[in-house]
């Protein structure tokens, strides 16, 4: 539970910052990219740290890099708690990102070695997966709950009491793991990793919101050229950060994948469907936060059905099904953005929820499967890896649709002053802060933010329809009974 309660922890801290933004954006002022920024830098400090916290993890005890990076996670909330501007709530957010970075690989590492039995370390991965995605959903109502009565300082802050009782519980209660061969640490491959993932998302970042310019141009050339130069080296090493040759395992590299454009497309939605549930549905924190519980509970049920899942379809077909499930409820959540009744809106997060519960269970325990215990550490840290980048990009490219089709779609009237109509072209949230004696405006901003979130809706149902076919082809479907694990 103290593994599960982590996650959950982690999850919730993803996503729970979403129904902030209205109330931080009208206390902190930011820019429609630092809103991005305050949003991603989390995923990203994750997604460029994970590989290296995961061997250290297995180098120095999982145990021990779980307990120091929960207690740096609680100081981080708090600096985010009271971030007095915009840049200071990055910087906090990018420290939060950092401590999490060693939570992760070292809670999936730890199951890996505590549940040797396949069945059994299924049954785990599906609690823990369950947690993750049902942490993404639950965010948004604990975020309600607490914005109904304190400020947006006050999601954070809620970090500090849980990360305290999880310090003592795990102290106590978690057995200490370790890589008994650690081998040589590489801190040039270290440094390598991080170099080819941020330029890499700053570029892709930086494009969307200022073009194809010299920035953009080098940042990628710098990713792609650190990423080559990493898999160059890792391939001579003989204990090699990320041993590449897992790569050649098709269900190892499939479910990597798979996980990754899941969750691009379901990351990239959530973050502005919290803003539409406020912004243009009018409702409370604690209101939206309740619409978005069938997500949770939908993730739950996960839990209950990938046993037979996988005994009826095979790992694959069930994890591709799952996808599906989950386009489905994203082509759902287009329609029913449209509908006056927001009980449609819960309903089309009932399939969504319970599809990406699935396939996150199926990937996870695919990735930890492929490989020796003693590297579980490091496995799980490409799987969370590519699960942290995922969501980053998400919400960078499809967040970045938002704002294009948002823009694309806004008609105003030709008399609106330069400042307000500057305001309402910048974000929604800036329109609703700032033009609050125009109410046509107001509206028009909101059709647009509508027609905007409806589009990368149907954007994020394809590109997870390109997930399933992935894990239809890729990830093997050896059914799988009670006790043993059998090819067809």
């Amino acid at each position: 539970m103290v593994l599960v309660g982590s996650m959950l922890l982690l999850a919730i801290d993803g996503t729970v910052l979403y129904l902030a933004v209205p109330s931080l954006t009208a206390d902190l002022a930011p820019s429609l990219t630092q809103v991005l920024w305050i949003g991603d830098v989390y995923a990203l400090a994750l997604a460029g740290l994970l590989v290296t916290t995961g061997t250290l993890a297995d180098r120095l005890g999982r145990k021990r890099v779980l307990l120091v990076g929960t207690a740096a996670f609680g100081a981080a909330s708090a600096l985010a708690a009271f971030a007095p501007n915009a840049e200071m709530l990055i910087a906090a957010r990018l420290l939060l990102g950092v401590a999490g970075a060693t939570i992760m690989p070292s809670t999936l590492s730890i199951i890996r070695n505590m549940f040797p039995d396949q069945a059994e370390r299924t049954k785990a991965i599906a609690i823990w997966s369950a947690a993750s995605a049902g942490g993404m959903a639950l965010g948004p109502l604990v975020g309600g709950l607490l914005l109904e009565h304190f400020w947006w300082g006050s999601v954070f802050l809620i970090n500090v009491p849980v990360v305290l009782v999880f310090l003592v519980a795990g102290a106590i209660l978690l057995p200490e793991s370790r890589n008994p061969r650690p081998g040589r640490f590489d801190l040039l491959s270290a440094a390598m990793s991080m170099t080819a993932i941020v330029p890499l998302v700053y570029a892709v970042k930086h494009a969307i919101s200022a073009g194809l310019d010299f920035q953009t141009v080098l940042a990628t050339a710098v990713g792609v050229a650190a990423g080559v130069l990493f898999v160059r080296r890792q391939r001579r090493l003989e204990t090699p950060l990320i041993d590449v040759e897992l790569f050649a395992n098709k269900a190892f590299s499939g479910a990597v994948l798979a996980n990754f454009v899941a969750i691009f497309a379901l990351m990239g939605v959530l973050f502005f469907f919290s803003q539409y549930l406020q912004l243009v549905r009018g409702l409370r924190p604690l209101a939206a936060g309740l619409v978005e519980l069938p997500t949770t509970v939908a993730s739950i049920l996960a839990v209950a059905v990938v046993g037979v899942l996988v005994a009826r379809l095979g790992t694959g077909r069930a994890v591709a099904a799952g996808l599906l499930l989950a386009a489905l409820g994203l082509v759902l959540v287009a329609v029913a953005e449209n509908a006056d009744d927001t009980l449609w809106l819960a309903a089309a997060l009932l399939p969504l929820g319970l599809g990406i519960g699935v396939a996150m269970t199926l990937t996870v325990d695919a990735v930890v499967s492929a490989v020796p215990s003693e590297r579980a550490g490091a496995a799980s840290a490409i799987s969370e890896t590519a699960f942290e980048l995922g969501g980053a990009l998400g919400i960078a490219l499809l967040g970045s649709t938002v704002t294009l089709v948002y823009r694309a779609s806004l008609d105003l009237p030709a008399t609106l002053p330069g400042p307000a109509r500057a305001a309402t072209e910048d974000s929604l949230a800036a329109a609703v802060n700032t033009v609050r004696d125009s109410p046509g405006v107001i509206e028009a901003a909101r059709d647009a933010f509508t027609t905007a979130m409806q589009v990368t809706s149907v954007v994020a149902a394809a590109i997870t329809v390109i997930a399933a076919l992935i894990a239809w082809f890729t990830i093997p479907s050896g059914r799988k009974s009670a006790t043993t694990t059998t090819e067809e």
